[in-house]
């Protein structure tokens, strides 16, 4: 077996530390944000705050119900869907095109614009001859900004419903869009672009570059305004790659340090709210409780994924795997990439998962199909851990004999429903999808391998639009008009079916009081109650799927031993 060095060991360490330290200084201070208190930024952007309202019409501290809520969420992504999908259309009419990229095809617009806007990213064209730099950065990159502010909004949202009682009110949808817009993601954004620039990712508005190789070939360079774009989509989790080899691509991540802020980003917003969750509800032991949960799910499929990649096989005559990933990363960065960016909704990538051992892509797999709560996406992963922790604490109370609560609100039929419609709906369409593709010409002519590994390529397409996570397998041509509209309606459901519920459950706790704790009360910020809810994540999750990686990694990775390959 090849062994990890001494260096890939500290740098997970540092990794697992700077998360750690960031998070009570980012929870706290979102935690200022939301709840309309002075903050670091309130001076440098609030007349911008100010006049986003004033221009727009908007009443600020008027708060509303649920279904408004939910209304006013699915008309503005709506409206964005449309900006988006016309915006390809038209592109070769509109400016900032100096490579003459052509309209988009109709289906492939679709499946963009919905990626984009449920925060998936999901790309079945390559980006640097597909997208002109005003589509990227007017269309693209704005969906990065406000599909990530969606999700943030939602937990906010939920965590007033759990907070609050007796009352209709969980807030003010477009009051939570903007501040989390100008008072999160973009002082962040711009931070890391400026970090980004210095290690040499690419920020400007040139033509691409052609040039001669030393062979005497001639090859196209692109360029365009990537730093930018790059801050936004892992500090979103959003994943989007501005060229087409995303992560892996020198343009994007030229350096082991900048590979580090890349992995970094992703994790940061959805850690730190797990703190502001703490402080929100008054408990920071809660949001503490959920952190480690999370971090201990993320340790053990790191664990698996790291074993399994440095793992000797005689196949390939025991000798380190770099198949498929870069050698300024080498096999740790392109791991520890690949399990941070699946277990966020996030599908930025800088090594080809179609190329890792048959263990080491079910991981990512896994992390998905769990439903992205090890972490997850930016507001998405702390939403969708909620939902778990409804079904954890109504599973222990079954147990013990009592009406189960959470923070002194009972929960109800009306919850556990609504939780198990957001847990199963984007399962159920993993799986009808999947075994559609797999048996019909549409599906089947795209694959780019047979046998187990090909059932694996089309298992993780869906199970990655299903977690709006974006990320692909890599040996999948998806961009036919059978994956486009199949995978674009995934997404739909994977993002609308788990929010919808989500503020249904915020209207509902909102309205009940707070019951006081008694000595029967199940508490849920130790460690019986973490490992309940990693048992509840993991048996909901993973038995749900055990058959499907079973036709697909599990058989493969036994076949590999057997030195069959596909």
């Amino acid at each position: 077996m090849n062994f990890m060095t001494t260096q890939d060991f500290i740098q997970i360490i540092l990794f697992i530390t700077v998360l750690i330290g960031m998070t009570p200084i980012l929870g706290n201070y979102m935690f200022k944000v939301f709840s309309g208190e002075k903050h670091l930024m309130a001076p440098v952007l609030g007349w911008l705050e100010r006049l986003t309202y004033k221009s727009s019409g908007i009443n600020p501290d008027e708060e509303t119900n649920w279904k408004s809520y939910t209304f006013s969420l699915l008309i503005f992504n709506l409206v964005g869907f449309i900006f988006v999908f016309l915006l390809q259309l038209f592109q070769a009419q509109l400016p900032l095109n100096p490579a003459n990229n052509p309209n988009v095809s109709w289906h492939s617009a679709f499946n963009t614009a919905v990626s984009f806007m449920t925060n998936t990213n999901w790309q079945g064209y390559s980006g640097e001859v597909t997208m002109s730099y005003f589509t990227q950065m007017v269309g693209l990159a704005v969906q990065n900004f406000v599909s990530a502010a969606t999700g943030i909004a939602v937990i906010i949202a939920l965590i007033r419903g759990i907070s609050r009682k007796t009352t209709d009110k969980i807030g003010n949808f477009w009051t939570d869009l903007t501040r989390s817009t100008l008072y999160v993601l973009l002082p962040l954004s711009i931070l890391f672009s400026v970090l980004l620039v210095g290690q040499g990712v690419v920020q400007n508005f040139k033509a691409y570059d052609t040039v001669q190789t030393i062979g005497g070939a001639t090859q196209v360079i692109p360029q365009g305004p990537a730093a930018s774009q790059i801050a936004i989509k892992q500090l979103g989790t959003n994943g989007g790659g501005f060229f087409n080899a995303n992560g892996a691509h020198p343009f994007e991540n030229p350096t082991p340090f900048s590979n580090f802020l890349e992995i970094l980003m992703i994790f940061l917003i959805p850690a730190a709210l797990t703190y502001t969750f703490g402080k929100m509800v008054g408990s920071t032991r809660q949001g503490w409780a959920i952190f480690t949960a999370m971090l201990i799910l993320f340790l053990a499929g790191l664990s698996i994924s790291l074993y399994s990649e440095y793992a000797s096989n005689p196949i390939f005559g025991n000798l380190p795997l770099m198949e498929g990933k870069e050698t300024r990363f080498g096999i740790t960065n392109s791991i520890l990439f690949s399990v941070v960016t699946t277990d966020a909704s996030c599908g930025a990538v800088n090594a080809m998962h179609d190329s890792l051992t048959p263990l080491a892509g079910m991981v990512p797999m896994i992390n998905m199909m769990l439903g992205e709560v090890i972490f997850g996406g930016v507001g998405a992963g702390m939403y969708g851990m909620l939902i778990f922790v409804i079904l954890t604490v109504f599973i222990a109370g079954l147990m013990v004999g009592r009406t189960p609560e959470y923070l002194g609100k009972k929960i109800g039929a009306f919850e556990v429903q609504m939780a198990i419609i957001a847990v199963f709906a984007t399962n159920l369409f993993i799986q009808i999808f999947t075994a559609w593709a797999s048996v019909s010409s549409y599906g089947l002519s795209s694959l780019n391998n047979a046998g187990p590994h090909g059932f694996s390529e089309i298992l993780y397409a869906y199970t990655s639009a299903a977690a709006n996570n974006g990320s692909a397998f890599a040996g999948l041509s998806a961009n036919t008009l059978f994956y486009n509209l199949t995978l674009g309606i995934v997404m739909l459901i994977g993002r609308f079916g788990v929010i919808v519920p989500v503020l249904a459950i915020a209207g509902s706790l909102a309205g009940k009081k707070i019951t006081p704790l008694s000595a029967g009360t199940f508490h849920t910020d130790n460690w019986l109650f973490i490992g309940l809810l990693i048992g509840v994540i993991l048996i909901v999750g993973g038995l749900t799927h055990f058959p499907a990686l079973a036709l697909g990694p599990v058989v493969e990775h036994f076949l590999m031993n057997m030195g069959v390959t596909f």
